[in-house]
């Protein structure tokens, strides 16, 4: 049933159709709802009121003083026209100045009045000045609700028509006295009571109007547990529902494939990591249930060994397996990674991707089809209609951030029941964000890595030490070592790079001639036969340096590099940082990662770079990178994973509230797992608010 707050935000005073239509489109905001959970991003405290003999040139953001004007003048001409207000308390004076809409602000500035002023302190001749204050007469901020303004976000469109953060705090002033008798309770009183929960109503207040410090606090806690409850409640009755299906494959053996690979083929011994990973996969798949499990391994921990397993135990029980890969070159390693390790084993591999030919496709499809390929290798182009399978039972997917939600669920579609799915990723994500991520899967997690391996040795150095650098890469050739230099690809600038990247490749050709020296370079934009041709090169140790984009991010095994050097690093993220270092490291030899920036480096960028010296743990730096900049861009999709839009909660800081949300929602779908008791009638309809609306269970596959 509709409430009051689902009304159109036409009918709110101060809105109209105009602006209406301008907050649908800049903030999604269409109903009294939307705005009333349209919550500040940051306060200001309005609680002081500063004398101006007290304000000091010390570095203060903003100040507030209650002053009387003494006196407004228009000053300067042309460009430089100003207008100037002296104002006075009694303490000291002080000058108000502006330089735009100055018709509009001159008519409502009264000589003798006294107002409550608000800006950022200037000082110029130790005189005080504020430039384009916030002014409300003394009558009227007295009556504002809050000692603590919240600043909401805004867009230029939106500033232009009176609607910046101060337009918008006006605006929810206006709901308030409208909507504050329509707010109904969500949680019942046993939640919040055990809680120690305030009231809705009262949290809503006093996350736009809070008194102080403490008052918002306990609202921002109210807010953030009802909608972390929520996305538990949804994700953990999803993942119900698909246990207490017995829909899932049933591999009751452990086979001859399986048993001559572990007993004859194992390129290195499984470490004790690997050997648990197998084991949790083992008894998934002879539950009855379908299995959906997220592999998380840094880079170079064995992940594809394992999932190579996985599919022989698929094998053995008479089932096809498929492995996903999300670029060309990566799927072109794993295909040639499976056959080097299988040997003369009679496991049938195959490879489709986007560039295989009529005449590979007319001698793979009817073979797949007919049960003849135990395991199909390729990219995006296994989901086509043209690929049928004969038994598909077993789906491996890797780095599966890179595929869409829906892509990845077409291979749902090539059986009538759900193939088992392990879903692998080289970027570790800490433990509470995998949870409400990924919490519709069992996580495993390789946290070892193969004997033998050192540590890679990672630098940080200057664009000046350059000659530095150079000189290293040729001692590291003449070791009989190869070498990486990668440049950084941003969508948004993508000719800048480009051209970086051709500019630095004309730069260490000058600098590592012909025929001593030979460098292939690698990017994007090249035709994949060239692409190919060029790896190859690099792969078989002809060229000594490769100069490529962040396409060999993933996909390029090469043990006999030895060095990465990343060019303007500081433009990278740190997982991003952390695959490329991963290229290297991968023979006996040690290894090396050299990040090159300029001198001038944001405080962020310093500390990535800092923490990429730090540490080779990839685990710990997910757990630094969340803490940088939050986990809405952690897959570098906002929210990737997510079937819902965060209001106010933040994965990355709040996980405490997190681990206290799915305790509680685990608690509750144990006693009631259909929440259909009567004092579950409130969660059932939280619940619901957080599910996906979409028609395909996604859950099954990741």
């Amino acid at each position: 049933m509709a409430s009051f707050l689902d009304n159109d935000i036409k009918f709110l005073h101060g809105v109209g159709e105009r602006r209406a239509i301008l907050l649908g489109k800049e903030l999604g905001i269409s109903t009294l709802r939307d705005l009333l959970y349209y919550f500040p991003f940051r306060y200001i405290d309005r609680t002081k009121i500063y004398k101006i003999s007290e304000v000091r040139d010390d570095g203060q953001t903003y100040i507030q003083l209650r002053a009387r004007i003494e006196g407004v003048s228009l000053q300067g001409g042309g460009g430089r026209k100003r207008l100037v207000a002296v104002v006075s308390d009694g303490t000291g004076t002080a000058e108000l100045v502006w330089f735009s809409g100055i018709k509009w602000i001159e008519k409502r500035l009264e000589a003798g009045r006294e107002y409550v002023i608000f800006g950022r302190p200037n000082f110029y001749r130790e005189e005080l000045s504020l430039v384009h204050p916030e002014m409300e007469p003394v009558t009227a901020a007295l009556t504002r609700p809050s000692g603590m303004q919240g600043v909401y976000g805004t867009t230029e469109n939106l500033s232009s028509n009176q609607l910046g953060t101060k337009g918008i705090y006006n605006l929810e002033c206006n709901l308030w006295q409208v909507a504050e008798s329509h707010i109904v309770e969500t949680l019942p009183p046993e939640i919040l009571r055990a809680h120690g929960l305030i009231p809705l109503k009262e949290a809503l207040y006093n996350i736009h109007f809070p008194q102080n410090p403490e008052v918002l606090r306990k609202a921002e806690y109210r807010l953030k547990f009802e909608e972390l409850l929520g996305i538990q409640l949804s994700i953990l009755s999803q993942r119900a529902g698909r246990t207490s299906k017995n829909n899932g494959f049933l591999f009751s053996r452990v086979g001859p494939a399986f048993n001559e690979f572990y007993n004859s083929r194992l390129p290195f011994p499984l470490t004790g990591a690997q050997k648990r990973v197998i084991k949790e996969i083992r008894a998934d798949t002879v539950t009855g249930h379908q299995m959906n499990r997220l592999l998380q391994g840094d880079v170079g921990s064995g992940k594809t060994l394992v999932a190579l397993m996985s599919m022989l135990l698929a094998a053995d029980n008479g089932f096809q397996s498929c492995m996903m890969a999300p670029t060309e070159i990566l799927a072109r390693q794993h295909y040639a990674t499976l056959v080097r390790m299988l040997g003369d084993m009679s496991v049938r591999v195959g490879i489709l991707t986007g560039s295989s030919t009529a005449k590979e496709r007319k001698a793979l499809l009817p073979a797949l089809e007919a049960g003849e390929i135990d395991i199909l290798v390729g990219t995006h182009a296994l989901i086509e209609d043209t690929v049928r399978f004969a038994n598909l039972g077993f789906v491996v997917i890797d780095e599966q951030h890179r595929f869409g939600v829906e892509q990845r669920a077409r291979l749902w579609t090539k059986n009538q029941q759900p193939p088992h799915v392990l879903v692998m990723t080289a970027t570790p994500i800490p433990r509470t964000l995998a949870m409400t991520l990924y919490g519709d899967l069992d996580v495993s997690v390789i946290d070892e890595m193969p004997p033998g391996r050192k540590p890679i040795k990672t630098v940080h150095m200057r664009d000046s030490q350059r000659l530095r650098v150079f000189g290293f890469m040729a001692d590291e050739i003449r070791k009989g070592r190869q070498v990486y230099v990668v440049y950084p690809l941003i969508q948004e600038s993508e000719k800048m790079d480009y051209k970086d990247l051709q500019d630095g490749f004309e730069a260490i050709s000058r600098q590592f001639p012909l025929p001593e020296y030979v460098t292939t370079v690698v990017h994007g934009k090249m035709k994949p036969a060239d692409k190919e041709a060029n790896m190859k090169l690099f792969k078989e140790g002809i060229a000594h340096i490769m100069v490529a984009t962040s396409v060999i991010e993933v996909g390029v095994d090469v043990p006999n590099a030895s060095v990465m050097v990343i060019e303007s690093a500081e433009r990278f993220g740190l997982s991003q940082l952390h695959q490329l270092r991963g290229r290297v490291g991968r023979g006996a030899d040690q290894s090396y990662c050299i990040l090159m920036s300029g001198d001038k480096l944001s405080r962020e960028a310093k500390a990535r770079l800092n923490a990429m010296v730090a540490t080779n743990d990839g685990f710990e730096l997910s757990e630094l990178d969340l803490k940088l900049r939050g986990a809405g861009d952690l897959n570098g999709t906002q929210q990737s994973g997510l079937a819902f839009e965060l209001k106010i909660a933040n994965l990355g800081k709040d996980t405490q509230i997190i681990e206290v949300a799915r305790e509680t929602a685990q608690q509750i779908l144990e006693e009631d797992p259909l929440l259909r008791q009567p004092k579950n009638a409130l969660l059932a309809t939280l619940k619901e608010r957080y599910s996906s609306k979409r028609e395909m269970d996604f859950s099954m596959i990741s």
